[in-house]
């Protein structure tokens, strides 16, 4: 089950989706206010027991807000978790401060999201350094482009990383096996991952070479022989 990122849909997954369907059963969901989700509307929790429901036992793997809503998975509904793969991802900000100054950015983001439209979010969001890594086929400007405005800046408001309450205390509970992937070249996420394995039972941390924020976009072939290595060795 993969589960896309912020902004993207269920088609913005490169090359790692054929190639895991080559022997996995591969279901690509658009996340709620995304693609053909766009009249959902659901804050992670709910998110995370809709996806659930969606996708029943699987191995779940996300990337960024993707990675978020599948940790929401494991702890909302462990049962469906064979396994979880985090691409990019983080169980959120602990800070209370920190996290109502995030919230706030994500509330000015929404509200620009939803007077510029689209393509000016698009254009913007793709100029930030951390995408300064992806090829062009990588970008998927065009996927993105056609996400509804206020579907986007829904799901930020209620699914962004400060709208979300921090589930550091709770991955002691996953039981199930883990494989937290970020770019080596990202150290935000790289030092988050680090520290993601050492609170999971069962994790393993794997950093993509010169990869930055969307490793498996930047770096697919790299990131597909780690992912199908780890479910091989795992028995996924």
């Amino acid at each position: 089950m993969l589960l896309h990122g912020f902004g993207q849909t269920g088609r913005c997954w490169g090359p790692l989706a054929p190639e895991l369907a080559r022997d996995h059963e591969v279901v690509r969901l658009d996340a709620p206010g995304h693609g053909g989700s766009a009249g959902v509307v659901a804050n992670l929790p709910t998110t995370g027991r809709l996806v659930a429901e969606a996708g029943g036992p699987a191995t779940y793997v996300g990337y960024s807000m993707g990675a978020r809503m599948a940790l929401h998975v494991a702890t909302e509904v462990p049962a469906v978790v064979r396994g979880l793969v985090l691409i990019g991802g983080t169980p959120g900000i602990e800070d209370p401060a920190e996290r109502a100054a995030r919230r706030a950015r994500d509330a000015e983001l929404a509200a620009r999201i939803r007077r510029d439209g689209m393509d000016a979010f698009v254009d913007r969001w793709l100029a930030q350094p951390m995408f300064a890594g992806l090829p062009p086929e990588g970008r998927f400007d065009t996927e993105r482009r056609r996400n509804p405005a206020d579907g986007v800046a829904t799901s930020l408001e209620l699914a962004g990383t400060g709208a979300q309450e921090p589930l550091w205390d709770r991955l002691g509970a996953i039981a199930a096996p883990v494989l937290v992937v970020a770019g080596h070249d990202d150290d935000k996420y790289a030092a988050i991952g680090r520290r993601m394995v050492d609170a999971l039972p069962d994790a393993t941390l794997a950093l993509v070479p010169d990869a930055g924020h969307s490793a498996h976009l930047e770096q697919p072939a790299a990131t597909v022989r780690i992912v199908r290595d780890w479910l091989a060795r795992h028995g996924l």
